[in-house]
This record gives structure tokens, C-alpha cells and sequence, in this order.
């Protein structure tokens, strides 16, 4: 008896049409990076600075704790369909961080 029946699988991709950029100005203390939208399907962030920068996924970021460190002019791709607030903080406040998301 087979326990997997490959046939029976249908896989649904998310798609986006539409891609909104945002600009969130580097600082030492928590910042939002994106809100939460139920709509979000993606999202993409480029560290534009040349300090280090920290994502978490809740209300607050900190240097100590990130889910996420981005290096001075790294990038990172959101690996899954999260729609819960971004929070971020620099390890200085220079440059910024270039958002997309995607709905």
C-alpha cells in the first residue's frame, strides 16, 4: 500500500502582480520596516548603508536577538508568506533600507 500518491498532490504558487517600495531611514533604535498587510505575498529588503542591520519579526528589533542580520549592503528575501510586522535596528545610523513588497 502506497503511503504517497503523488497524483493526489495539487500545488497552488502564490503570485504578485503588484510590487510596492518603501525607504525606512537607518537609526540605533527599533524601527518598523514593514507593517503588518494579510495581504503580503513577499518581501525584499536591501540593507543600503554601511552598518549592519537586524530584522525581527514582531514589534521590536534589537541587535542582541535579530531573526535576521543583514550585512552593510546585503539583501534578503522573505522565505515564506509572512503577513506579521517587520521590525529592524541598525549597528549605526547611516544609509537605509530599500523595501519591496509584494501583494
Amino acid at each position: 500500500m502506497a503511503l504517497y500518491n503523488p497524483a493526489s498532490v495539487t500545488v497552488v504558487e502564490s503570485t504578485s502582480s503588484t510590487s510596492t517600495p518603501s525607504t525606512v531611514a537607518a537609526s540605533t533604535t527599533s524601527q518598523t520596516i514593514a507593517a503588518a498587510n494579510s495581504n503580503r505575498k513577499g518581501l525584499t529588503i536591501w540593507n543600503n548603508s554601511t552598518a549592519n542591520l537586524y530584522i525581527d519579526f514582531d514589534s521590536a528589533a534589537t541587535t542582541s536577538e535579530a531573526a535576521v542580520p543583514i550585512a552593510a549592503g546585503g539583501y534578503f528575501e522573505m522565505p515564506f508568506n509572512y503577513t506579521g510586522v517587520i521590525s529592524g535596528v541598525w549597528s549605526a545610523a547611516n544609509g537605509n533600507a530599500l523595501v519591496r513588497e509584494l501583494t
